[in-house]
């Protein structure tokens, strides 16, 4: 029964998602592709996963170029440190101002919260360096919870495009009946159905500027080689992650 109630409640909360918003993220990302500029990504602890799903793979955008959040994925030991670091005020700073990107590129940044220092120092001085920006949060969990942040501000507040992930406050969706706390978190259904929409909608604007869409296809197909790396190639200029 709790198994149903979560897929009943992943499928809602995508059928509700912003596809406004997403299509607005979709017109910035077609317009900054087809003049030459480059695409990035940042996510900490979970939320990065969200820039995984958009980098190196099969029907994706090849131009996504992740900015590793160090020492904040689960790739690091002890894993509470990931939850201290996002917290960290100055680090977003760092990771951005040592990052490839520059004024007129694009940065992607999900945090479902909103709250933390790292995404919020990344959008403060993206801001400042004309870099344009795209949220992925949640709003009725932003709105349920105070700034870590010295300027009083979250997320939502500082991005030029705000995409909803419609995850509830505290992400957890399943009431069990006997046990304290929800479990079955929304945040990463939605914010990977968010992130391959936007990547088929700016497809479809590129195709109708009459632009190669710089996409992906499976390497374990026969032809797959040869496409991936003749696209990677044409498109070195932009893609920082090899």
């Amino acid at each position: 029964m709790s198994a149903r109630t979560y897929l009943e409640q992943a499928a809602a909360a995508i059928r509700a998602l912003d596809v406004a918003g997403i299509e607005r993220a979709a017109v910035l990302l077609s317009e900054k592709i087809s003049t030459g500029k480059s695409l990035f990504a940042f996510g900490a602890s979970h939320s990065f996963m969200l820039a995984e799903e958009m980098v190196y793979r099969t029907g994706g955008l090849m131009l996504v170029n992740p900015i590793y959040p160090h020492g904040m994925n689960l790739s690091v030991k002890p894993l509470p440190m990931t939850s201290k670091l996002e917290r960290v005020v100055g680090l977003g700073t760092e990771l951005l101002a040592n990052s490839p990107a520059q004024a007129g590129d694009v940065l992607i940044l999900a945090s479902t919260s909103g709250r933390n220092a790292v995404t919020i120092d990344m959008a403060l001085l993206a801001r400042e360096r004309q870099i344009q920006t795209i949220a992925i949060t949640a709003l009725a969990y932003t709105k349920g919870v105070t700034s870590r942040h010295p300027s009083g501000k979250k997320l939502a507040e500082l991005c030029d495009i705000v995409i909803d992930n419609g995850a509830p406050y505290g992400d957890a969706a399943v009431a069990v009946p006997g046990f304290a706390h929800k479990v079955g978190p929304l945040s990463s259904v939605t914010g990977c159905a968010i992130v391959n929409a936007l990547a088929c909608e700016t497809v479809r604007l590129l195709v109708a500027r009459g632009v190669t869409p710089p996409v992906f296809v499976s390497a374990n197909t026969d032809p797959g080689d040869a496409h991936n790396a003749n696209l990677l190639r044409q498109n070195r200029h932009r893609i920082h992650y090899l």
